[in-house]
Parts: C-alpha cells; sequence; structure tokens
C-alpha cells in the first residue's frame, strides 16, 4: 500500500445494546496507544538495560461534536456510559482503503465528557481501555 491521509477512515463503537453504529460523521479526531507492558531484567554485570515484554493493551480518546438527533448518533452510543458497565465493540480504520488496516477490539469506555466552549461549540471527548485481556491486533 501507498503511503496515505487519514482521511476517509470509518469508526465504528458498540451501543450498550452492542449494535455496532457507525459514528465517524461525529468524530473529528482521534488517539490510539497499544503500548506493552516492560520488565527490567538487568543483571548487575550489564552496563545498559535489558527488558522483556509483558502485557499488551490498548488505550483510545475520541473527540467529537455533539449529534444528539439520531439514533445511532455518537451521543446515543455515549451517553450510556456513566450508566452502564459493559465492553464495547470498537473498530478503527484510519485510512479510506477500504476494510485494512484496521484495529478492533473491545474497550471500556470510563468517561463521557462535553465541552462548551466560550465560542458557543458543543464538543465531546471519551476516553477509554481495553476491556477483556485479548491482544489488540491489526487486520
Amino acid at each position: 500500500m501507498a503511503k496515505t491521509s487519514g482521511l476517509g477512515g470509518v469508526v465504528s463503537v458498540a451501543d450498550s445494546g452492542s449494535v455496532a453504529r457507525i459514528i465517524t460523521n461525529d468524530v473529528t479526531n482521534w488517539t490510539f496507544t497499544t503500548p506493552r507492558a516492560t520488565q527490567d531484567t538487568t543483571g548487575v554485570d550489564k552496563f545498559a538495560h535489558e527488558v522483556i515484554l509483558l502485557l499488551a493493551d490498548f488505550t483510545v480518546t475520541f473527540n467529537g461534536i455533539m449529534n444528539p438527533t439520531v439514533t445511532t448518533s455518537s451521543h446515543a452510543v455515549f451517553s450510556t456510559v456513566p450508566s452502564t458497565s459493559v465492553a464495547r465493540s470498537t473498530n478503527i480504520q484510519p485510512t479510506n482503503s477500504g476494510s485494512t488496516p484496521q484495529i478492533t477490539c473491545n474497550v471500556m469506555y470510563t468517561d463521557y465528557q462535553l465541552t462548551r466552549a466560550n465560542t458557543g461549540e458543543l464538543t465531546w471527548q471519551v476516553p477509554g481501555q481495553l476491556a477483556d485481556g485479548a491482544v489488540p491486533t491489526w487486520a
């Protein structure tokens, strides 16, 4: 695949009833990480760190524009975060190249933050973390 931009990607998050909802139109930007924990195994005979890899993780933060108008909007998906404790299937396709690359995992969203700026914008931010111990993988 040639180098590409992040234009035209797709974001899908399950609502509290486990129905996948494409919320791409409401999302303005996102950040996710796939860090691995490490354990320092450096012996006293070494002059530099020696580590081994441990558990994998996934964290994500979505940012977007308030859209309360339809049952498939981001507001319908995330407004139940404070009142439900369910893992939500999350799929991010960062490019417009069809179905790949994409990363899918189950995420526990921890907050639905709304911000009304002094200029009038009404935006939201939703952080989440890997929920089920399954290693996040790219397809």
